[in-house]
């Protein structure tokens, strides 16, 4: 395995997703590999070696993972137990697979991170096996705050672990409910751990950090810019089955974490809020366009996302035959499984059939596939054989 310095170097030298470095790692260069050639300037490197001139000097590694080490931080990456490897493969799979027109205006970022600095007593690994990003407004109102508490509070009933980004508003009411509540709650920074922004919550990353985790693709030191919280959006939705938008306005950028939920293939879902107010305009606009599923109640939210946590079994269609992998079913897993046939359909016209948003439609194909239930063929997708 590769030193934690090479890994803290490459996080410095490469800012944030690069396709190029991805790509490298998944044919089996090792970070050591990638940090010396890195430094040497060899030529093997292609697109990489231009993407790193400016910084290539600057190694700093030692010093990162000091000032980590001093807040009970390390920095993680492919290979390392609290790695989330199957929520990351699963996200940027799909994202991989072009099913999703959303992240076309965003392919640059539509790759993994290489390495996440970590601070934190939890296991980002086990945490996200069932979690929910909850996003909003900065300002929140007194609905706001009421629906984000009911939310969280439904959901740590079964301990879903609430992941947001720390920002004030509904992000703060998120994660202060999760804690309240006794529920696990992940923090994505769109700065360095040793950041506290707002500075305004440094009480409550210390406590999320005591016992939980705060998480960022940024080496230590780096500090809150506009791109890099357009880019953190990403992982809070990978890090998530699913992302709610409790409160958004028009031009909310709570809404292009949900756009990332799309387009990972993770379950869209809003609120909707009062008609008397400017404040849930966002929220409504995506819910009128069949973009995010309208959700009220942790129950609904839980519903939604049983493809990928807990299914509710006395919820499920009666089904008059013989026990098979479909009496396993969600009920919307059912629905999409039986608007599919022998002859491909387009997600659309399933969708269409079934009763879901195209963007959940997607979202449950591809579970249906990990099952073997159904499979691809060309644009469409039918049933596998013959299930009964």
């Amino acid at each position: 395995m590769s030193a934690p310095e090479s890994w803290a170097y490459l996080s410095r030298v490469v800012e944030g997703p690069n396709a190029h470095l991805t790509g490298l790692l998944s044919q089996g260069k090792t970070a050591d590999e990638l940090a010396f050639a890195i430094k040497n300037r060899e030529d093997w490197l292609g697109p990489l070696l231009p993407a790193t001139q400016a910084r290539h000097e600057w190694d700093r590694s030692a010093d990162d993972l000091a000032i980590a080490a001093d807040l009970g931080g390390r920095i993680i990456h492919p290979g390392h137990p609290e790695w989330p490897r199957e929520e990351l493969e699963r996200a940027f799979g799909f994202c991989a697979s072009g099913a999703s027109p959303h992240i076309r205006s965003y392919q640059d970022d539509a790759v993994p991170p290489h390495a996440l600095w970590v601070r934190g007593e939890g296991d980002l690994a086990r945490l996200s096996t069932q979690a929910v990003a909850m996003v909003g407004t900065r300002a929140v109102s007194s609905y706001g705050r009421q629906a984000t508490s009911l939310l969280v509070g439904g959901l740590a009933a079964h301990q879903w672990t609430i992941v947001s980004g720390g920002a004030l508003g509904v992000d703060t009411v998120a994660h202060t409910e999760a804690l309240a509540n006794g529920t696990p709650t992940v923090c994505v920074a769109a700065c360095g751990i040793d950041r506290d922004y707002p500075s305004r919550n440094s009480r409550l990353f210390d406590e999320i950090a005591r016992r939980n985790v705060i998480v960022s693709e940024y080496p230590p030191g780096a500090t809150p810019h506009r791109h890099r919280f357009l880019t953190r959006n990403r992982l809070v939705a990978a890090l998530s089955q699913g992302t709610v938008v409790v409160e958004a306005a028009w031009r909310s950028g709570a809404l292009n974490t949900l756009s990332w939920a799309s387009g990972l293939g993770r379950v869209a879902m809003a609120v909707p809020g009062p008609i008397t107010t400017v404040g849930s305009l966002g929220c409504h606009e995506r819910i009128r366009n069949h973009e995010a599923e309208l959700v009220c109640s942790a129950d609904e939210i839980r519903s939604l996302l049983s493809a990928v946590g807990e299914v509710d079994v006395d919820k499920q269609y009666e089904l008059d035959f013989a026990a098979s992998p479909v009496q396993s079913l969600s009920r919307n897993e059912l629905r999409v499984f039986d608007a599919l046939g022998d002859k491909p359909r387009s997600a659309t016209e399933a969708a269409a059939d079934a009763g879901v948003t195209v963007a959940l439609c997607l979202h449950l194909l591809v579970a249906l596939e990990s099952q073997g239930l159904v499979e691809r063929k060309g644009s469409g997708w039918m049933r596998r054989g013959i299930q009964s």
